[in-house]
């Protein structure tokens, strides 16, 4: 079974069908055949950030792009340390 995927404007209509009119979630899961839980969710997740939620494939939120940055550059970081460490190692023990 392939999973289904929404757009983020459908997504926003469906957490604005439950949030602003008023319709219960089990209601707008039957009427737009989305699992309960996959409209908590969306909720939940519009509630918290409107404006980043549902930021699609491939679109990062601006954290998750800043902690995917840092990681690059501890991963850099980390390899030049260790070239380093080599390298002293190296002369180290050319030099007895």
């Amino acid at each position: 079974m392939e999973k289904r995927k929404f757009s983020r404007e459908f997504k926003i209509e469906a957490v604005r069908l439950i949030t602003e009119r008023g319709v219960s979630v089990a209601q707008a899961s039957r009427d737009l055949d989305v699992h309960a839980t996959v409209l908590r969710k969306w909720v939940k997740a519009f509630s918290v950030d409107p404006k980043d939620a549902f930021p699609g494939k491939g679109q990062m939120k601006p954290e998750q792009l800043e902690i995917d940055r840092l990681r690059k550059e501890v991963a850099k970081l980390k390899a030049e340390r260790d070239i380093f460490k080599k390298a002293a190692a190296y002369f180290a023990r050319d030099s007895i």
